[in-house]
């Protein structure tokens, strides 16, 4: 069972990280949607220099899951894997 097939949202997330991307890209980093659930709670993956930076919880909360709450409604949380 993939859960990304199983969420319907996985489009809109995708577009929604697709605004995120190019700021990230700048600084060496990416991210990458690994699961959508049902309940709301989006996983992703910070890869590149977001992996290892200090700052990459901010930049998860209040850069990644609030343009994801923004576009998506659904999405009630954004955690990294």
């Amino acid at each position: 069972m993939n859960p990304l097939k199983e969420y319907p949202m996985k489009e809109k997330i995708e577009a929604a990280l697709n605004k995120v991307r190019p700021q990230l890209r700048l600084d060496g980093g990416d991210v990458q949607l690994v699961e959508a659930g049902a309940d709301g709670v989006v996983k992703v993956k910070l890869t590149g220099a977001c992996g290892s930076c200090p700052m990459s919880q901010l930049t998860l909360k209040m850069g990644i899951e609030r343009i994801l709450k923004k576009e998506v409604p659904e999405v009630k949380e954004v955690i990294a894997v």
